[in-house]
């Protein structure tokens, strides 16, 4: 038994972002989705940003120009979601002093 394989290359023709889903329309008339919280970028961004895509390097990726986010076709396929840049550890000492700030002066207000 001869059995061929023919193999296709992962291309997009189309993207859909709901509030939970990236969905993915490739050439092939295949679909894959992944969940939204894949892309923090996609997940904080308004649905008019998700909106605003544009297909990239010949259908194997999408970008979203407003908020300078890449996803490909392969990462989609395969599992790989964008992972979140470290918050520095001044950021969190600085958002950590503003809490304190902030709630100090409420209980000077209430003691007065």
């Amino acid at each position: 038994m001869n059995t061929a394989v023919q193999i296709h290359e992962v291309r997009i023709k189309e993207i859909t972002v709901t509030k939970d889903i990236i969905t993915a329309h490739l050439v092939d008339g295949r679909t894959i989705s992944v969940p939204l919280a894949w892309s923090w970028r996609l997940s904080e961004a308004t649905p008019r940003q998700r909106a605003n895509w544009e297909i990239i390097g010949d259908g194997h990726g999408v970008h979203w120009p407003d908020i300078d986010e890449d996803i490909s076709a392969e990462g989609m396929l395969y599992g790989i979601p964008a992972s979140r840049p470290p918050v520095s550890s001044n950021k969190l000492r600085l958002k950590s002093r503003k809490k304190k700030i902030t709630g100090n002066a409420g209980l000077a207000a209430d003691r007065r």
